[in-house]
C-alpha cells in the first residue's frame, strides 16, 4: 500500500520514473558518438575509456589531461559519468571536453555500458 501511495505522491508533484539503463544501448551510442574520440583501449583524441569506471579523473596512463581534470580528484563513478557526460565544463570547470550527450536516456545507457566493461 506504501508502494501505491509513494507513486502516486511522485506522479502528483510531476516526478519522472527513473530511465532504465541499457548497456546494449550504450555501446551503440557509444560506437556512434564517442568513437571519434575515445578508444576503450588506447588513448586517441580523449583517453581510453575501457576501465574508466572506478579510475581516478585525469590519471589513465599516457593521457594529456587538463590541470582541471587532473586535480578533480573524484572516481568515476555513475552519478559522476551522467553529470560529465550532461556538461563537462559544469562539472569540471576548466575541462577541455566539447561534447555534450543531450539525451538522458543516452547518457545512462553509455554510462550503464561503460560499468559493464568493469572487470
Amino acid at each position: 500500500m506504501r508502494t501505491i501511495a509513494l507513486a502516486a505522491a511522485l506522479a502528483a508533484i510531476g516526478a519522472a520514473p527513473a530511465l532504465a539503463q541499457d548497456a546494449g544501448k550504450g555501446k551503440t551510442v557509444f560506437e556512434s558518438r564517442c568513437i571519434g574520440c575515445h578508444s576503450l583501449a588506447t588513448n586517441r583524441i580523449g583517453p581510453a575509456l575501457g576501465t574508466v569506471f572506478g579510475r581516478k579523473a585525469g590519471t589513465n596512463p599516457g593521457f594529456g589531461y587538463s590541470p582541471a581534470l587532473k586535480e578533480a580528484g573524484h572516481v568515476w563513478d555513475a552519478e559522476k559519468l551522467e553529470k560529465w557526460l550532461t556538461n563537462p565544463q559544469a562539472f569540471v570547470p576548466g575541462a577541455v571536453m566539447p561534447f555534450r550527450l543531450g539525451s538522458e536516456e543516452e547518457r545512462r545507457n553509455v554510462v550503464a555500458y561503460l560499468q559493464s566493461l568493469k572487470k
